[in-house]
C-alpha cells in the first residue's frame, strides 16, 4: 500500500511540474528533491521518464472523463455542458498551470512515441464527447454552427488550448474567460 501512495505521490508532483514548465522542464532530480527520496527509489515505480509520463497522461485522461462523465450526469442542457467544459480549463488555468496534454502538445517532437500516442488519445477522447454534445445542442436547437460537429470540437479544443497559452503568458485567466465567454456565446442559438 505504501508503494501505491508513493506513485501517487510521485505523480503529483510529476504533474505539477509538467502543467507548469512541461515535461522537458523536469527531471528525476526535481521530484527526488520535493519527496526527499533518492533518484534510484523513483526508478523503482517508474524506470524511464518514459514510463512516468504515460502514467500521467493516462492518470489524467482518466480524471478528465470523469469529469466529462460527471458533467453528462448533472447537466441536461448542452450549452451548459460546454460552459463546464471550459470551466475545467479555467480552473487549471486558476491554479496557474496549463493542461497537461497542452503542454505536452508543445513538446510533441520531443516525446517518446508512447506519450505521443496517450497525448493524442486524450484529445481524440475530448473530440468524441464535444461532437456528442454539439450534436446534441444542434438537435435540441440550443446551439448553431457551420460544418461538421467534429470540425467544431476540434476548433474549441484548439481555442481552449491555445487561449489557455496566451492567458498564461499575460498572467491574465481574465483574458482566457473572455475568449471562452466568445466561443460560447458564437455557438449561442
Amino acid at each position: 500500500m505504501a508503494n501505491v501512495g508513493t506513485s501517487q505521490r510521485i505523480l503529483d508532483i510529476a504533474e505539477r511540474l509538467v502543467q507548469t514548465r512541461g515535461f522537458n522542464g523536469f527531471s528525476y532530480a526535481d521530484i527526488a528533491s520535493a519527496l526527499s527520496v533518492t533518484k534510484a527509489s523513483l526508478h523503482y515505480h517508474f524506470p524511464a521518464k518514459a514510463d512516468l509520463g504515460q502514467q500521467l497522461i493516462e492518470r489524467y485522461e482518466r480524471n478528465f472523463l470523469a469529469a466529462l462523465q460527471t458533467i453528462d450526469e448533472e447537466s441536461a442542457d448542452a450549452r451548459e455542458k460546454l460552459r463546464r467544459y471550459a470551466a475545467i480549463y479555467t480552473g487549471v488555468l486558476r491554479n496557474n498551470r496549463m493542461c497537461l496534454c497542452g503542454m505536452l502538445a508543445a513538446e510533441f517532437a520531443t516525446l517518446p512515441k508512447s506519450m505521443r500516442e496517450d497525448m493524442r488519445h486524450f484529445f481524440d477522447a475530448n473530440e468524441r464527447w464535444l461532437t456528442a454534445v454539439l450534436q446534441e445542442g444542434k438537435r435540441e436547437r440550443s446551439l448553431k454552427y457551420s460544418g461538421s460537429a467534429a470540425e467544431v470540437a476540434q476548433s474549441l479544443i484548439g481555442s481552449l488550448e491555445g487561449a489557455m497559452m496566451i492567458a498564461r503568458s499575460y498572467g491574465d485567466t481574465a483574458r482566457f474567460e473572455a475568449v471562452c465567454d466568445r466561443l460560447l456565446a458564437d455557438l449561442a442559438a
